[in-house]
């Protein structure tokens, strides 16, 4: 495990929520979202510059498509972003019950097919396990995949596209699925880990080429590499306490990006981490998967 604490902050954004980023490797660039405020960020890494786009609705993550345009999760629905003129529209409805269920981690899988989970956005003690994850396809598919969840979280997949990783926060556990590519299959679900108080609750998360899958322990602010078998590999303690999503981006997919948050955090701890609701950055020494692209070019 690792007893240093090498994370470094990248932006000092202060996002409520900070979730889901996301890396482009085309224009070197990084995505994030402020969950509450429906905000979508992108930092230039060569300038520093950073473009934002607003949503109405709680926007709960992202997936880049082959067209160059965004795929965003806002409220219960997915909407195409173009980020050059700012225009977006209308893709899908797929979680319907919103604003009690709204979308939340989301990513593009092997298939091509922007996969996407729901939550009970209400208080902890009053979630019920009734949230879902979805798949959508470029012309509007909706097609739910699996429920009985109250935060549907952690998506990812190994480099061979045969493995999926998804959790519920509030379970709080880790399932490791089989996964077909050319079609989205899933089967032979396992249960990878439940998690303990000191590994956190399992957040969002992302797949590196040594086969471990890195899930930030939001309440206990820490980043968690868990092997194959479930069994903690290595722990790097974070100087936030809720980290909330890992991406891997920069050269050579070298560098882990993490997004965190602030709301909720006592008052305590945010006094001693006041940069809570930024964007840290870290070399953990291997590299990450490429993420999939949203298949909705010919």
């Amino acid at each position: 495990m690792d007893a240093e604490n090498p994370a470094q902050l990248l932006i000092d954004s202060r996002c409520e929520i900070g979730e889901s980023p996301l890396w482009d490797a085309g224009r070197q660039a990084l995505f994030w979202v402020d969950i509450p405020a429906g905000t979508v960020f992108r930092l230039d890494l060569a300038s520093g510059a950073i473009r934002t786009w607003d949503f109405a609705a709680p926007v709960g993550s992202l997936g880049l498509a082959r067209s160059g345009h965004l795929v965003v999760a806002v409220g219960g629905e997915v909407r195409l972003l173009d980020i050059e003129t700012g225009e977006h529209r209308h893709l899908a409805v797929v979680e319907p019950r919103f604003p009690e269920f709204r979308l939340n981690d989301g990513k593009i899988g092997p298939d091509g097919a922007f996969w996407v989970g729901s939550m009970h956005d209400v208080a902890p003690d009053q979630q019920r396990p009734a949230a879902c994850l979805y798949r959508v396809t470029a012309n509007g598919r909706v097609e739910r995949k699996l429920e009985g969840f109250k935060v549907s979280n952690g998506l990812a997949w190994t480099a061979d596209g045969r493995t999926m990783f998804h959790t519920d926060s509030r379970g709080p556990w880790i399932d490791r699925w089989d996964f077909d590519p050319s079609n989205g299959a899933l089967s032979a679900r396992h249960r990878l880990r439940e998690l303990s108080e000191a590994e956190g609750r399992p957040d969002g998360g992302a797949c590196d080429t040594d086969g471990l899958y890195w899930s930030c322990g939001v309440s206990a602010g820490c980043l968690n590499g868990f092997d194959a078998e479930g069994r903690l590999a290595r722990k790097i303690p974070l100087p936030v306490p809720a980290p909330t999503m890992p991406c891997f981006g920069g050269a050579g997919l070298s560098t882990l990006y993490l997004t965190s948050l602030r709301k909720g955090v006592p008052p305590q701890k945010l006094a001693d981490a006041p940069t809570s609701g930024g964007v840290l950055a870290l070399e953990i020494g291997v590299a990450g998967v490429p993420v999939s692209l949203f298949e909705d070019a010919p």
